[in-house]
This record gives structure tokens, sequence and C-alpha cells, in this order.
């Protein structure tokens, strides 16, 4: 018997959607895909993709179920997808199931990154199936996500169309994107232009938001790259404790692909392999079209730095910029890579040195050579010196760019791990705490410490 283990009441008053009474064996049955509300037809995508640099030409969701679609409060539509609730055409020797784990993973990361403020698909439910599914390990419980997106469409998606050199489809999804998502390209003459550079600027705000909060999504591949600008597949990813810009925590990232310094470079990679898809659409003439993508490609870098380098300044207490701005920051980093500071932690107990003098010593505590951050302090004071901003005001403002709480690798381990025993007591106590991230909450103050030396979690792993 399918059980509801947990049910996004938020979201589903935000989605409007007609569910009744809520009745928790009703909401079990419809969100593990064992009741099909009367005209609803669920459909599996067809998409591509490029993984790990090496071209499928078709992948498709082999354990997801787009249910529908729902307008929300809004007015904007919004997919829900059943994730695990079986196998579909393109299953691809799976079975469609999901483990517990990889349900609990993504509904804690997933909404722990729209309560950041980082656009992401949304968790509506988790349900155990009561059933088990085998993995390598052996067997384990297993459980269902529903999952809400502004859309499902991925760069792969095009490429699936693309790879069949069907420039018809390419065209009809093209304006189905922009019509559902980007409306303002159409005012200009090279809408598919305009789109591709839509989507860039999507992307490097996106990546920008994750890196300033240690996020790595761990299988940046084509297809899972959301033209929307959502974080889409939280599979194998991981925030950083120790701030290391070559930290790689996922499984199948073996060479490092993907690691936490690689992902604006991965998204470069990911965006001209779209424009490649959108040439035809560009231009006729072939040269002139890999010009102009060229170009809008191109660009990506220089809106990501400006996008990185202004949440910088807010996690730093800048209100007012300065040309050396961008070195302080990267100093800064640069002196918690050796120190191996943690990253959390250093941004929030910033905020607090920002209020108060005697606040610092808590923070030179998280150098193994206070020196390091000495020396960078003596520069930070002078930079806030010469910035307008009243001391508490300032730290109110940083205390909003740094949170106080992340989704901490061994505190989703300990969740999944008791609930792999029955217990989901931590689980929603970790929900509610993620559920505020920029709040310090009484009572629940040890989320924000980082993991002991036998708590330390190295990997992570696909859902599959």
């Amino acid at each position: 018997m399918p059980r509801l283990l947990r049910f996004n009441h938020a979201l589903n008053a935000e989605l409007e959607l007609d569910s009744g009474p809520l009745d928790a064996e009703v909401l079990a049955r419809l969100y593990s895909g064992n009741a099909v509300p009367p005209g609803l037809e669920p459909i599996a995508m067809a998409y591509a993709g490029h993984q790990f640099g090496v071209f499928v030409p078709q992948l498709g969701d082999g354990r997801a179920l787009l249910l529908g679609e729902s307008q929300d409060r809004s007015g904007e539509r919004r997919d829900i997808q059943l994730k695990g609730s079986g196998r579909t055409p393109y299953s691809r020797g799976g079975d469609g199931r999901a483990a517990l784990g990889p349900v609990l993973r993504e509904y804690l990361v997933s909404e722990a990154m729209h309560a950041l403020g980082i656009p992401a698909t949304r968790a509506l439910a988790a349900v155990a199936t009561g059933e088990s599914v085998f993995r390598e390990d052996g067997p384990l419980p297993g459980a269902v996500l529903t999952r809400v997106a502004a859309s499902l469409v991925r760069v792969g998606t095009f490429q699936y169309f693309a790879a069949r050199d069907d420039t018809d489809a390419v065209r009809r999804l093209a304006d189905y994107v922009i019509e559902r998502h980007y409306r303002r390209v159409l005012a200009g003459g090279q809408p598919y232009l305009a789109l591709l550079q839509a989507v860039a600027n999507a992307q490097a705000s996106l990546i920008a938001s994750w890196m300033n909060v240690g996020f790595i999504h761990g299988v940046m591949n084509t297809d899972n790259m959301a033209v929307s600008g959502e974080t889409i597949d939280f599979g194998p990813c991981a925030f950083m404790d120790s701030y290391d810009p070559a930290a790689v925590f996922s499984s199948i990232d073996r060479a490092g692909r993907y690691a936490y310094g690689n992902q604006p470079h991965a998204a470069v990679w990911n965006l001209a392999r779209f424009a490649e898809t959108l040439l035809p659409l560009i231009d006729a003439n072939t040269e002139r079209a890999v010009e102009l993508a060229g170009e809008v490609i191109a660009s990506f870098r220089t809106r990501f730095s400006d996008a990185l380098l202004s949440g910088l300044r807010r996690k730093l207490g800048l209100s007012l910029p300065e040309e050396g701005d961008s070195q302080l920051a990267a100093d800064l980093l640069d002196a918690m890579h050796r120190n191996q500071a943690d990253f959390t932690l250093t941004f929030r107990r910033l905020c607090d040195a920002a209020e108060t003098d005697e606040a610092e010593a808590s923070l030179q505590s998280l150098f193994a050579n206070r020196r390091d951050f000495d020396d960078w302090g003596v520069r930070w004071r002078a930079r806030l010196a010469r910035d307008p901003a009243e001391r508490r005001a300032r730290a109110a403002a940083m205390r909003q760019a740094n949170p106080a709480v992340i989704p901490r690798n061994h505190r989703i381990e300990q969740v999944i791990n008791a609930a792999e025993g029955g217990d989901f007591a931590p689980f929603a106590e970790l929900s509610t705490v993620l559920a505020q991230p920029y709040r310090a909450l009484p009572g629940y103050e040890s989320y924000a410490d980082p993991p002991q030396p036998n708590e330390r979690v190295l990997q992570t792993f696909c859902g599959t």
C-alpha cells in the first residue's frame, strides 16, 4: 500500500489544484501513480543529450511521467510529473522506479533551493510505494516523487529533433518555448537568436546563484539543462562544506568535468550545443548563423561574471560597487581554500563581524592560519568604511544573502538512513529547518554546523 510521506500544501494551494478533501490515502494513490484523475493522459517525454560529452540520440524520461499542466495563481503554466512510477518507452532496460533515498534527497534539495531564492523544480509530494526496488546493493524501499516545473523542456529536447534533421519540429519546439517562457523575444526581428540569448542569460544567472551558495549539480549533461532556467534533476548533487573549487561529489563524475568551479564552463558548452540546434532558424546562411550564435555564447561569460560578482558583493556587505571588489572576493575565497574553511559558515559569520567587532574572533577560528583572514579582514574593513550602509542594516542585508543552513550532505544521509529504518521524523525536521534557510531558528542551531570528520559524505549517487 502506498503511504504519503509528505505533501506540500503551500505549493498545492499555489497551483490551485483540486485535490478534494486532501485525504492522505487518496493523495498517496494519486501521487504514486496508482490512480489517474479522469481526463489525464500521462506521457513520457523524449529527448537526447550529451552525457559527459558523449552524444546519445535518444534518452527520454526513463522513470518519469508527465501527468499534465496546471495554471498557478499568477496564470503561469506548470508541469506536474511523477518520478519513479514505473517503466516508460525510454527506460533503456531500467525498472523506471525510484528508491526512497533519492526521492527524499530531491524533495529536500529542490525545496531548499526554492527557499534560497534559486529557480528550481519544486516537490509537491513524496510517497512510499510499499514495494522494494533492486539496485547494486540489494533491495531498497521504493518511493515516488511528484515534481513541478515551469516546463520540462531541456537542451536535450531540442537535440532530439535536430539530430533527426527535423528542422520543422525544432521550429515548433522553439515557438512553444518562446510562447511559454520568453514572449518578450517576439518584439525583435530575430526571435530564435533572441531565444538563445534569453536562455543564455537565464543560465548565467542560475549558475551564479549556484556558485554563491556552494551548490554542485553533479551531472550537468545537456539533458539536465532546462531552457526555462530552472535547476532540474537533483541526482548526485551536493553542497560544499569546506571551500574547494575542484570539489566533486558525484560518483559518476570521475574526471571532475562538473566540479564546482567547472560549472560555468559546462554551461557554456551546453549552450553551444543548444545554439547548434537553432542555427537553421537563426539564419539561412550557415556561416552567418554561426557568427551570430557565437556572439551570444561569448556574452555568457560577461553575464555570468557580472551576476556572480553582484551576488558576492551582497554576501560581503558591499552596496556600492568599486573596481577592486572582484579581487577582494577572490582573495577571501583563496584564503578559505588554503585553510579549508567552511563555505557557508564563513560567510554567515561574516554577517556577524559586519555588525560587531567582537564577532570577528568566531570568524577567525574557521581559519587554521588566522593571519590569512586577518590580512584580508583589514582590507575588507577599509572597503566597508567607504560604503555608506549603516552597520546593523548592512548585517541584516548580508543575512539575506548568506544562508544560515543549507542541505548539508551528512544531514541528508542521516535523514535517508533513518527513513530506510522507518523513522521519518528527521526528514520532517530537516524540511522545516530548510524552509527558512536565512534564519537561525531557535532550537535548531546545530543544523548550521559542518560535519564532524566521521560524518563527512564524500560521494553522492545518481538515483538510477
